[in-house]
This record gives structure tokens, C-alpha cells and sequence, in this order.
């Protein structure tokens, strides 16, 4: 096609897509579209013809079947807190971004059913009020739940602190509501607990990140809402301990463990440095900390009781040096801030490459054992700050640059610092991506890693629901 044709063509497209989403709901100039192309820590910066934001799933179905008679690229993204460049364009600038912000209603609430009912661009975080005020509880709970979208959590299967009790984004969904590439829309919104008919089609969009389809609606599910809470901040000298505490905690308190997060001191070193309102609550220092939480839905429970006995127990079994129980909200939120707050912590100790893995949760020990003897024995200075949730062997296992080192001169060596942690953790039975997806910055990755079997099927699957490979290309999967 001519330069002068595409154009023409582009033009056309434009004007077809206004037409279904209006003014207010398509951006055209670079700079109004700016913060829907990059990804958060900036290691994408892409370019768009547009932005679309549709409002129903009936403009998302039509602007998806434009796409596709145009032949042209589509993105979806919600509110584009995505780690792994998924949620982005390419900087060729021959796609279009599909940003669902305006599909933001909750539809209904049933707290006898245990269901919620919300479209794609709710705010995690407004849905967790919503079923808080009907006296129920969403689960689900991340750093960035005050901005990231139900549809993107969807899409990405993201994990988050309470996977432990409740488990992944996969199973809190129900029921789905989805756009397929050629712009028919799959009317999967059964509120059913059991549904046996056949292959369950939802999970191949749950964890797809938009590369099959574009998710419009779900029904989630919802529990009881927890009436009391227990948490603690417990010091360990031996990393070795933290599965037994785990294992201690669970049994003694008839698994009402909600959280259990590891942070290093490296980690606390850096989160009382750089966040506001963050203190050690220690007098002297440890090695490894964990956060842990037990809730309970039952106001009869004697929470505190099991909280004290499983301390108690830890204590006489040398699995824990020290603990502070949070004997207020104010305490139970610094806690909780010291280890959200990781992250924004290490941006000011300098660049940061950033593993999210997996192992067998009796592992975890020894993946920190080993990672971190391999990754300073190739880099001297390296300085290690693993952290996260150990109740489902998801650790956040991030390398923070050696002081002096310049910045440009340590990223480049992202790709040997993943080989070794990779090879680890594929070497231990584990999972190179546990919670953030694959998207574009683990594609050629996972090849490496999955057995060719699994990619083929990946494959398969992508081209039998997308022939023209114009949903998301690039991502996940490349055919």
C-alpha cells in the first residue's frame, strides 16, 4: 500500500471511529495521547493512530470489527499499571490503543449470591468498596489497586497479597463478557459456581492480556467480609525458618492466614530511608522480616487467641528472633506500607532489575540461597532486595544496582542477570512470570523456557481466534 493510500485509509478509520465513540471518546494528538503509551517504568514508549475509548461493549464490538476490516492493530489497555510492556503500543505507530476507562459501571451486587457484576474499566479499588459496603469482601488487593482496572487484573490473572487464602484473580471470576477479534461479543456471564458444559472458555481470556480478546465485563465473586484481623511484623536471623513459621501459622490458626510477605533488610534499610510515615519497629536488626495477617469473618472466632499462640509457639521453636503485633489501624497500615511501598523505596537506591517468580513454597529458602549467591558472584556490589508473597512462593525478587555503578552500564546487563535467576528457577520446578503476565518484555523468554509442545498450543489457540493477529500482536505469544 502507497504512503498516500495508508493514509487515506488511516483517515478514514479515524473518522469511522468517532463516529461510534464520539469526540470525548477518541485522542488523536500526541500529546493528549502520551500517558497511554508508555508503560510505567518506562521501558516502553510507544506510538498510536489513537486512543479509542468506547463506553459500551457495543462500541467496543464495532470499533473492534473497524479495526479488523482495516486491518489495523489494536492494544486494549485499562489503566496501564502493567509491568511487563503488554498493556502498550509498539513504536512502529500502526496500532491503536483501546483504553477501557469508560466501561466503568458496576452493574449489580448481589451479597446473597456472593457476586458482583462490574464492566471492564472499574477501579479495583472502587470494587472493593462497593462489596465492603454491600458487607462483603473482594479479595483481591495490590499495590496499584488505587488506579489499576478490573478488566486489565482479569487479563493479566494479576496475584496481589491475598492469594494465599483466596487465590488468584482466576478465582474470583465467574463469568465473562468478551469482544473476540472480529468484533462478536461472547455472552459468558453465568453468576454459577458449578457450570460443566464443556470447555471452560473464560480462562482462555483470564491471564490472555488481551491477545484473544478484549474483556468488556465479569462477574466476580465475593466473600464474607472480615469482621476482625490480627497483624504482625516478625524478625527472622535464618531465612530457612520462614516456611515453618508459615506452616505454624496456618495449622495453629485453622487457616485463617490471609498474608504472609517476606521483606529482606535491605529492604527495610531502604523503605525506613526513603518512605514517609515508615519506621523499624525493631531495636536491633534482622536479616528477614514477614508481615503476617489472619482474618476472620466470625466475631466469635478468638482471633487474637490463635494470633497469640501461633507467636507464642514461633517463639519457643527459635523460628522467630522478635515480633510486633500492630496494636492499631495507624500500626497495621505502617506495616502494611513498609512492604507495598518496596518498589517506590528502591527508585531512589537507583536502577532496578526486576524478577517476578515462582517456586514450590518449601523452596523459597533455597531459591534466595542460590539466586543470590550466583547473582553476587557476577556482580560484586549487586544488591539484592527479594520480597513478597511467600504464602504462594511468589517472590518479588528485584536486583538493585551497586552503588557508584552507572545506571545505563547496569541495565544493560538485564538479559545475564535473567539468565542466571532464570535458569534457578526453572532448574527448581518454577515460574519465570508468577503474577505480572508476559507481555512483551518476557516473549522471547518463555520460548526459551516452555516446552516447544506449549508454545505450539499457545500458538494454535492465538491463530484459531485471531487468524489476522491483530489483537495485542507481539505479546504473550508471537505466531
Amino acid at each position: 500500500m502507497s504512503e498516500l493510500l495508508e493514509q487515506a485509509v488511516t483517515a478514514e478509520l479515524i473518522d469511522s471511529l468517532r463516529a461510534v465513540v464520539g469526540d470525548k471518546g477518541i485522542l488523536v494528538d500526541a500529546g493528549d495521547m502520551a500517558p497511554f503509551l508508555a508503560e510505567e517504568r518506562g521501558l516502553f514508549v510507544g506510538k498510536a493512530l489513537a486512543v479509542v475509548k468506547p463506553a459500551s461493549t457495543a462500541e467496543v464490538a464495532e470499533v473492534v470489527r473497524l479495526c479488523a476490516d482495516a486491518g489495523v492493530p489494536l492494544v486494549p489497555q485499562g489503566g496501564n499499571t502493567g509491568l511487563v510492556g503488554g498493556n502498550v503500543p509498539f513504536e512502529h505507530g500502526r496500532e491503536i490503543v483501546l483504553n477501557t476507562s469508560r466501561l466503568n459501571r458496576i452493574r449489580a451486587v448481589d451479597p446473597v449470591n456472593f457476586t458482583m457484576t462490574v464492566e471492564a474499566g472499574v477501579v479495583l479499588e472502587t470494587i472493593q468498596h462497593a462489596a465492603s459496603e454491600a458487607g462483603c469482601l473482594f479479595p483481591l488487593a495490590l499495590g496499584a489497586q488505587g488506579s489499576c482496572q478490573i478488566g486489565g487484573n482479569i487479563s493479566s490473572n494479576a496475584g496481589g497479597v491475598n492469594v494465599l487464602k483466596y487465590g488468584n484473580t482466576r478465582e474470583l471470576v465467574l463469568g465473562l463478557e468478551v469482544v473476540l477479534p472480529d468484533g462478536t461479543i461472547w455472552n459468558g456471564m453465568k453468576a454459577l459456581g458449578k457450570d460443566n458444559t464443556g470447555y471452560a472458555l473464560k480462562h482462555l481470556f483470564i491471564g490472555g492480556e488481551g491477545t484473544l480478546g478484549i474483556i468488556t465485563a465479569a462477574v466476580l465473586k465475593l466473600f464474607p467480609k472480615p469482621v476482625e484481623q490480627q497483624t504482625a511484623l516478625c524478625a527472622l536471623d535464618d531465612i530457612a525458618a520462614v516456611t515453618k513459621v508459615l506452616s505454624r501459622a496456618r495449622a495453629l490458626s485453622g487457616d485463617a492466614v490471609t498474608a504472609f510477605e517476606l521483606i529482606g533488610r535491605f529492604g527495610m534499610e531502604i523503605a525506613v530511608k526513603h518512605l514517609d510515615g515508615v519506621s523499624d519497629p525493631f531495636e536491633a536488626p534482622h536479616p528477614w522480616y514477614v508481615l503476617v495477617e489472619f482474618s476472620s469473618s466470625r466475631p466469635d472466632s478468638d482471633l487474637r487467641g490463635a494470633f497469640e499462640t501461633f507467636l507464642e509457639a514461633a517463639f519457643e521453636e527459635g523460628l522467630i528472633a522478635d515480633a510486633v503485633v500492630a496494636e492499631s489501624l495507624d500500626q497495621g497500615k505502617m506495616f502494611w506500607r513498609l512492604r507495598e511501598g518496596l518498589p517506590e523505596a528502591q527508585k531512589h537506591e537507583g536502577a532496578s532489575i526486576k524478577h517476578d517468580v515462582a517456586v514450590p513454597i518449601s523452596r523459597v529458602p533455597e531459591f534466595l540461597d542460590r539466586a543470590t549467591a550466583a547473582v553476587e558472584a557476577a556482580l560484586p556490589g549487586i544488591r539484592p532486595c527479594p520480597f513478597g508473597h511467600v504464602g504462594d512462593g511468589n517472590i518479588h525478587y528485584n536486583l538493585t544496582q551497586p552503588e557508584g555503578m552507572d545506571k545505563a552500564e547496569y541495565l544493560a546487563l538485564w538479559e545475564d542477570m535473567n539468565r542466571i535467576v532464570h535458569d534457578i528457577i526453572v532448574d527448581m520446578e518454577g515460574s519465570i512470570s508468577a503474577e505480572h503476565g508476559v507481555g512483551r518484555l518476557k516473549v522471547d523468554e518463555i520460548v526459551h523456557y516452555k516446552q516447544p509442545v506449549e508454545i505450539d498450543l499457545m500458538r494454535r489457540i492465538k491463530q484459531a481466534l485471531d487468524p489476522k493477529g491483530l489483537m495485542n500482536p507481539g505479546k504473550v505469544v508471537r505466531l
